[in-house]
């Protein structure tokens, strides 16, 4: 096997030349359509549902996450939004990874997006089944709790509630969440030993939308828009309703599990955040990119951050944060309070907004199962187009099938995590992007031709002197905290707490390698500070999380190494 030849690039002129003659879009998105667009990706299960489990944990602290987690993504933003000027093309960082990084690096980010959409469409699945049970619970019409729930959690509940019900507390002294868990474990029926229990309104709603998907269901830009005004009315009465029953008592301890607590929120926080790079998608349809794509980014971030922490404070303020480790936290406040109207209303407005966000990013992922077929990586089966609805009828199949069984299963605080580490390294991976094309002089002088006078660049800063500073500010800062932080970082006492240490630990290491290039190779800030925020951000994920992202790596290489390696159109060439 020729080492050199698992980082050959695809041409970024020839990439930009085909888009031009085969897939050329025409150039009509303003930036309130752009920004129109992000919002509809970004509010959807976050601001529904996973908000609830990111506020348990962090109290209403959990605001300070959200900021950090929004400019972190800024920075990307910049990065994306360089690539998507240069690279108007299908495949999203999949692409850019292929025109800079090399083959093997864009299988790897290509992999990982397939596991973002799909791992992110069973979240979105999961949020939508506890909503749409919670509406029928409003017309008095009640699901079996056994077919609203994974079996893993109703073991889990069961085995907490158990005991202390034995010694005579009552049920109802337990949150929503237990008693649900509880009462499915004790009512599901049996086939021999195994308790049948299952999440089974997620799995109808992936069906229906994938048949959607599959016979090519298309929104109109002005139904996009009026979508996303109808979020925002909902969530925007949620506030204003809500605020009247905010007791400030209520957010004291403020940060009652301290910034472990906060930081402990970060999968379910990013995971409200990963609709952003949607934009980025849009460039060949932009009217003005180099304006109207960075400023639509940046709007949608900042007015989704905003709506974010102000929910975030109302929630807290209504109900005590320890309540709302629920899939359904908007409703539930409302109805702990007997406000069931309002509960209801939130409910419908949470199956309707989530049945198009799960509408949307389940068109997305077939469509990168069949870019990565016509470069040669996978079977041309995968890029198959149907004659009759002139979609990609097999990927869209196997995505209704990826999503679908694993919801009936799954757990939505794992599912959260997988998303939020895979959509992480994609952000890691075309940050590094934009300073491998920075760096390279053939990179370079391709992107300066093509890179038309309307296109975005992210500004230049020089990190020689400021990534030194940031470093040594950031170690004092840490030894004035905790001065025993470093040799606790780095000791080892056994592999179980170690092992916990590891990704910070590889944290630290790239801080220090990316310092030293900065200060010899004059790299660029902005992409510097991305590729380090978000890399921290993964460190702050539990180490089964990143056992479960090297796991679905391996299967992933092996796949390319076995087929897409040797099948590429590259290697034929």
């Amino acid at each position: 096997m020729n080492i050199k030849a698992l980082f050959r690039r695809k041409s970024l002129a020839a990439a930009v030349e085909n888009n031009e003659h085969e897939h050329s879009l025409a150039r009509n998105l303003t930036v309130v359509d752009l920004t129109s667009f992000g919002i509809a990706a970004i509010i959807g299960a976050g601001i529904f549902s996973t908000i609830g489990n990111a506020s348990a944990a962090g109290g209403p602290a959990v605001i300070f996450l959200f900021i950090f987690t929004a400019i972190a993504c800024g920075f990307s933003a910049m990065c994306y939004a360089e690539f998507a000027s240069i690279v108007p093309v299908s495949g999203s960082a999949y692409t850019y990874a292929y025109t800079t990084l090399g083959e093997l690096v864009a299988w790897i980010i290509g992999w990982t997006l397939l596991m973002e959409y799909a791992v992110g469409n069973i979240a979105v699945a999961i949020s939508w089944s506890d909503y749409f049970t919670s509406l029928l619970k409003g017309f008095e019409l009640i699901v079996p709790h056994y077919l609203t729930m994974d079996y893993v959690s109703a073991s889990k509940f069961y085995d907490l509630v158990a005991p202390t019900l034995e010694k005579g507390q009552a049920l109802t002294s337990f949150t929503a969440i237990q008693q649900e868990g509880y009462l499915a474990w004790t009512t599901a029926p049996k086939l021999a030993d195994f308790r049948i229990i299952c999440d089974l309104p997620a799995l109808v709603i992936t069906v229906l939308i994938t048949y959607l998907v599959y016979i090519g269901i298309k929104e109109s830009k002005t139904a996009g828009n009026l979508l996303v005004l109808f979020k925002l009315a909902i969530i925007l009465a949620v506030i204003c309703i809500g605020g009247f029953y905010v007791k400030p008592e209520n957010w004291l301890p403020f940060s009652p599990n301290g910034a472990e607590g906060v930081f402990k929120g970060v999968s379910a926080v990013f995971f409200a955040y990963i609709g952003f790079d949607a934009i980025s998608t849009t460039a060949e349809e932009c009217k003005n990119p180099k304006k109207d794509l960075p400023i639509s980014m940046f709007l949608s971030l900042a007015i989704c951050t905003v709506l974010y922490v102000v929910i975030s404070l109302v929630l807290t303020g209504m109900v005590s944060y320890k309540e709302l480790a629920v899939g359904d936290p908007l409703a539930y406040v409302f109805e702990r309070l007997e406000l069931n109207f309002m509960a209801g209303v939130i409910a419908f407005s949470a199956v309707i907004a989530m049945s198009s966000v799960l509408l949307v990013f389940q068109l997305g992922q077939p469509r990168i199962w069949m870019t990565m077929s016509r470069d040669g990586l996978l079977p041309k089966k995968f890029a198959q187009i149907h004659p009759k609805y002139q979609t990609p009828s097999f990927s869209t199949i196997v995505t209704g099938f990826v999503v679908g069984v694993p919801a009936l299963f799954m757990n939505l605080e794992d599912v959260i995590a997988l998303t939020s580490i895979g959509t992480l390294f994609a952000f890691v991976v075309v940050c590094g992007g934009v300073l491998v094309m920075q760096q390279s002089a053939e990179l370079k002088g391709i992107t300066d031709k093509n890179r038309e006078a309307n296109r975005f660049k992210v500004p230049y800063i020089n990190a020689r002197f400021v990534m030194p500073l940031l470093l040594v500010s950031a170690i004092f800062s840490i030894y004035a905290y905790d001065a025993s932080f470093f040799s606790a970082t780095f000791s080892y006492e056994n592999w179980d707490t170690f092992k916990i240490k590891i990704p910070l630990i590889c944290f630290w290491l790239i801080s220090f390698a990316i310092t030293y290039f900065s200060i010899e190779k004059q790299l660029s800030l902005i992409p510097v500070l991305g590729l380090l925020t978000n890399f921290y951000l993964m460190t702050k994920l539990d180490f089964s999380n990143w056992v479960g992202f090297g796991v679905w790596l391996l299967i992933g290489l092996a796949v390319y190494f076995s087929y897409g390696y040797h099948k590429s159109k590259l290697n034929k060439a």
